[in-house]
């Protein structure tokens, strides 16, 4: 049988979270892996969506989006981030991957350096690498998962020209910092670098942390490519709306590349986005409430059981420290016993590194029904008390 850490370590022909999603099929295991929620999905959004078929076109929408939610997207942001744009400023694309996909490959060309930052989301490096880049990498410091900004400034080399940022990060759940930002703004500015920022967990923020684009900086607003999920914000990530928003010039940059991917998303699933994101402050707090109803349920249960969980503000997913919890600091290892063993998956942290990994780190998602969570917290107790 190859083991998990075997196939972290070859050739990434698959993704952590489809072996791990498939193990817990067929395992039949709670699935704790990958981040999707299980709970009832807005009512609201399903009724947009099921007006939206009836009522609009079904047809090919505009290549950059429909031009009410590409103003909505806008108008999101000046309520919730206090930025100032328009439509001119954003491209909306099938997924935030896509819009990753198309900002990155705007962005690189062969033989260009790319910093990007571990842990990092999967999709990063590949990408910059279809584009004829080469990686340049640079880790957060455990366990508090901060920036470091000299290791970043020596990082950037002749051939650097540009930086990938990742705020709340998938998978600490941390976020950068404004005055981390104004760090990365400096060395942006010394060396003309442009910064592509996934902040698609910006709508999960659970603690009250403000969040902090790189647009809102002056030094980084017109240099940077913002990109965002409606999936994540509504808790629908089977949609697959996500967006680009940037300065104008840069925007058509992501634009020329977006028409040869996707080239354009679902008009229905345009329309719903669109009505969603006019709903109230009120709606967008209660449904915050209910993610940070579950991630202190499971913490809280990890916590009675044994284990120390690392602080976070956002995201959909806690982190186990092993090695204070009394486990052996090998994270694959672990999450290949615990998904066979007492049928839970979890995804090691390691998973997330190109090169020196921190081994040392379990990422669980708590986007789960409560019995889910319940039941995967007794199935955890026991196998620390066995084996810490």
């Amino acid at each position: 049988m190859i083991t998990l850490a075997e196939r972290l370590s070859g050739p990434a022909s698959t993704t952590i979270f489809e072996i791990m999603s498939g193990l817990a099929r067929d395992l039949g295991a709670i699935n704790l892996g990958q981040g999707f929620p299980d709970m009832a999905e807005p009512p609201a959004l399903v009724e947009a969506a099921q007006r939206a078929l009836a009522a609009h076109s079904n047809q090919y929408p505009p290549m950059r989006g429909l031009p009410e939610l590409r103003s909505a997207i806008a108008a999101y942001y000046a309520r919730e981030q206090d930025l100032t744009l328009s439509a001119d400023n954003v491209v909306v694309t099938s997924g935030a991957t896509e819009a990753l996909a198309a900002s990155l490959l705007a962005l690189v060309r062969p033989g260009d350096e790319v910093i990007l930052v571990q842990p990092l989301y999967d999709a990063y490096l590949p990408l910059v690498q279809w584009a004829g880049g080469t990686a340049r990498l640079v880790s957060l410091e455990p366990p508090h998962w901060t920036l470091p900004l000299d290791k970043l400034a020596e990082a950037i080399g002749p051939n650097t020209r540009g930086i990938v940022l990742n705020t709340p990060n998938n998978p600490t759940g941390t976020m950068l910092t404004r005055a981390e930002l104004e760090g990365v703004g400096d060395l942006a500015e010394a060396h003309d670098l442009w910064i592509v920022c996934d902040e698609v967990w910006e709508g999960m923020v659970l603690d009250g942390t403000p969040h902090v684009s790189p647009l809102a900086l002056p030094t980084l607003a017109e240099r940077t490519v913002k990109i965002g999920s409606a999936g994540k914000i509504f808790s629908m990530t089977g949609w697959k709306v996500g967006w680009a928003v940037a300065a104008p010039p840069l925007a058509a940059a992501v634009a020329a590349k977006h028409q040869f991917l996707t080239f354009t998303t679902a008009t229905p699933l345009q329309w719903a986005v669109t009505e969603a994101l006019a709903l109230p402050q009120p709606w967008h707090q209660a449904h915050r409430e209910t993610y940070a109803a579950a991630k202190a349920r499971l913490t809280e249960g990890l916590i009675r059981a044994g284990y120390a969980v690392l602080p976070c503000s956002g995201t959909w997913f806690v982190t186990i420290d092993l090695a204070a919890s009394g486990l052996p600091a090998d994270d694959a290892r672990l999450a290949e016993r615990l998904i066979r063993e007492v049928g839970v998956a979890s995804i090691p942290v390691s998973a997330f590194y190109a090169e020196s990994p921190e081994t040392g780190y379990l990422r669980l998602c708590f986007a789960k029904r409560d019995a889910t969570l319940d039941e995967a917290i007794q199935r955890l107790a026991r196998f620390r008390a066995d084996n810490a």
